[in-house]
Parts: structure tokens; sequence; C-alpha cells
């Protein structure tokens, strides 16, 4: 069985392969995807953790299943916020074939998820990208967007400002020009995509700061009482979404919107199943304000595997 670290998973995920394997995984039929178990995990004297077991299988192919942690005051402490690990199995057998980082796993597919939704969505001349948050998934989705459209200045928001700036000292170089951004409003005015990754309860960004024709990328907001978007931001665009069901059950951007009959489910214009597809146009006119939000799949996680595999064995 292989074993595959954190950085040995990141390593063996690169963008270009892993985000055209996602994009042949939402086109093909028959892999199975249960819904995942959600539980939550008390914690004495900090935020609830929550578990996640996401399992997939194509018959005659592969098994997988992640077992992840999500704990939002890990970064307080010194750990990422997802913790855990993904097996995949032999389809035929049941035997190991390779034991994944589930952090590493993740946030290369999620990253992947979102390149692959903003190859649709976002103007083809995407230049500026502005990041809010700071945390593990930032990088991750700064080298994705990257991948995608020609992305040469990023500006990085966070909370805390000093974080920005050594994250934008860190991820700086000659073709890509990364900065630190004190006014998220000024910084939300200028941006053509706009990917925000926190554990906010309460919207950071704000729909009449919007500039036509942006692409908005929201990827924290993992249980239904995270918000990163208002509901102004939710009336003005066109949206997207990775799994119809799963966003309508947990991603708070979506659920209390609907909760307060701002949206509707049928407003929902499609997801990757149906942009893969070639089921539902994506952007329609250049001045479209776009809109993905992403909760995860387990189909993701199995193609993110089964490339990993492929790969790092690859000569």
């Amino acid at each position: 069985m292989r074993v595959f670290g954190y950085s040995e998973t990141v390593a063996a995920l690169d963008f270009a392969s892993l985000i055209e394997a996602l994009r042949q995984a939402f086109r093909t039929a028959g892999v199975a995807t249960p819904p995942r178990q959600r539980y939550e995990i008390p914690v004495p004297h900090r935020a609830a953790g929550t578990l996640l077991v996401m399992p997939a299988w194509k018959a005659g192919d592969r098994i997988g299943v992640k077992v992840l942690g999500l704990f939002p005051d890990n970064p307080d402490h010194g750990e990422t916020t997802s913790q855990g690990a993904y097996l995949m199995l032999d389809g035929r057998t049941g035997k190991p074939m390779a034991a994944i980082d589930a952090a590493g796993l993740t946030a290369r597919r999620t990253a992947a998820a979102s390149a692959l939704a903003a190859s649709y969505l976002a103007r083809p001349d995407s230049e500026r990208l502005l990041m809010i948050g700071t945390g593990a998934l930032a990088s991750h989705l700064i080298e994705a967007h990257a991948s995608v459209r020609p992305i040469r200045n990023v500006l990085v928001w966070g909370r805390n400002h000093e974080k920005a700036e050594r994250l934008a000292q860190r991820l700086t170089r000659r073709a890509l020009k990364v900065t630190a951004a004190e006014d998220l409003q000024s910084a939300v005015n200028g941006a053509h995509v706009i990917c925000c990754a926190t554990a906010s309860r309460e919207p950071l960004l704000l729909g009449h700061w919007l500039p036509l024709g942006a692409h908005i990328d929201l990827v924290g907001g993992f249980t239904p009482e995270m918000r990163e978007a208002d509901d102004e931001v939710i009336r003005r665009a066109r949206i997207f979404v990775d799994s119809r069901d799963a966003a309508l059950a947990e991603a708070g951007d979506i659920v209390q919107p609907v909760r307060d009959g701002i949206l509707r489910p049928d407003d929902i214009a499609g997801d990757l199943f149906d942009l893969t597809r070639g089921a539902r146009s994506g952007r329609r006119f250049h001045d479209q304000i776009t809109l993905f939000k992403s909760v995860g799949h387990a189909l993701e996680d199995m193609a993110a595997a089964k490339q990993a595999l492929e790969n790092a064995l690859a000569p």
C-alpha cells in the first residue's frame, strides 16, 4: 500500500492534471457517492469540530472513503482546520491501495474544483484575483485559479493584516505579484475573480461592492450557520454549485437565503455535472456576475486520489 504524507500528496497533484481529472469525473456516470455522514464533535474549551465520512466507489474499479475532521480553532493552535485520511481500495478485492493525507488531498481537490468552475464562469481575460482569507487553502486556491485564467495580480485580505502580508511575501514571484490589502471594499472593486475561504459566520463580501463581470468563488461556509457573502451578492449573481443537494443542506451561503426567501432552489443555475457535460451554459455575457459555491463532493476526492496514485507511479 502506498502512503502519501501531506507534502507527497501536494507534489503528486499538479493542477493541470487534477483539474482535467475532475472534469472527466463529473462527465462520467457510474460512480456511487452516498450522502456524506456528518457528526458534531464537542471539544472542551474550543469550538466544536465536525467529523465527515465520505465514501465513493465505481463497480470493479476503486473504493474510496475519506474520514475528515474540521476543527475551526485549529489555526489558533498551530494546526490546519482540516485533518484526516483518505483510504483507497481495489474495487474487486478490497485490498488497500493507498492511504493519502486528507488535508493535502482536500486542499488540492477543493482548489481544483474552484478552478474547474472558473474555467466556465470567470471571464477569459481575468487578470486580477482577490483572495479573502489567509488559511491553509489560500495558496492552493491562488495557484489553481492562476492555472486556468491569466492571473497576474493578486490581493490577499485577512482579518490579521500581518498574516496577509506574510502570505503575500511567500507567494509573490516574477509572473505573479501578490500584495496584502488593507481595505476590503477597495480590493473587491478592482477584482475580476473574488475567492473567499474563511470560517466566517457573518458576511464579509457585500453585494453593492461587486464590479460588473466579477466571478465569485465561495469556498468557506461549510455549515448552515456560516456565511461569507450577503444577500445582495446572492441576488446579483448567476449561481452554480458543485453538489446541489449538499449545497442546499449544508452551505450557509445557500441555506440561509433559501430559508429567508431570497433564493429559490430552482434559482441555482446548475452544478459541475451540468457545466462539464454542457447541459447548462456558464457565463452568458461579459458583464454578468457569476458565483460558484463549493461544498465538496466524494467524487472529487476519488478522482484526486486516483490521480495522485497515477502521477506518483508514472515513470
